[in-house]
């Protein structure tokens, strides 16, 4: 499966299928109550490389990250780990409420960690993450529709005490942006 096939399908799943409540092989998890269910409406996926990726105080590397919003408003940024482990393994950080200071900034609070793995139940064979309720913040430069981000830094902590951290850095190709359905912008924009 082509890593941005992986990516969509695990952004997807997160937010399409309530969790099962079973923990992941990789990390146990503290379940949050399941959302009612959303369908993503704008996937952006971008180039470049990691410079930082912890998961609970190990290093890894990544393939891609990519931004999935979904038309109830939840937001993910969609990591999909290099690990050669364990094909499936992807985190994301997710929240809702963003906000844009001003046309190249963006900040999303985190409320919890979704963790896919090889080892997670499936649907449909795909993977169902896990959710951690978490507590923390991504930070997004650049704009997705001048189809141009510099960089994204995310951190997090964890209901447990364990924290996730990225530093996205980009490679300077344009942001790929597939707008999948119309909805209602969920981004707080001061300027607009």
């Amino acid at each position: 499966m082509s890593l941005c096939r992986l990516v969509l399908a695990a952004s997807l799943t997160a937010l399409v299928t309530p969790c099962f409540g079973q923990s992941s092989s990789f990390l146990p998890v503290n379940n949050p109550p399941a959302q009612q269910n959303s369908l993503i409406d704008l996937l952006a996926l971008m180039s470049g490389h990691c410079k930082t990726l912890k998961v609970a105080g190990r290093t890894f590397g990544c393939k891609t990250v990519a931004y999935a919003h979904a038309d109830k408003g939840r937001v993910n940024f969609a990591v999909a780990i290099d690990d050669p482990s364990d094909d499936s393994h992807v985190i994301s950080f997710s929240g809702e409420n963003g906000t844009r200071a001003d046309d190249n900034s963006y900040e999303l609070p985190i409320d919890r960690m979704l963790l896919n793995s090889k080892s997670r139940p499936r649907v449909d064979g795909l993977p169902v993450p896990a959710e951690q309720t978490s507590t923390g913040r991504c930070r997004q430069t650049g704009n997705f529709a001048a189809k141009q981000v510099s960089d994204i830094t995310c951190s997090a902590t964890d209901s447990e005490g364990r924290r996730y951290e990225l530093l996205f850095v980009s490679d300077g190709s344009p942001v790929s942006v597939r707008r999948i359905r119309q909805s209602t912008p969920s981004i707080h924009d001061p300027f607009r």
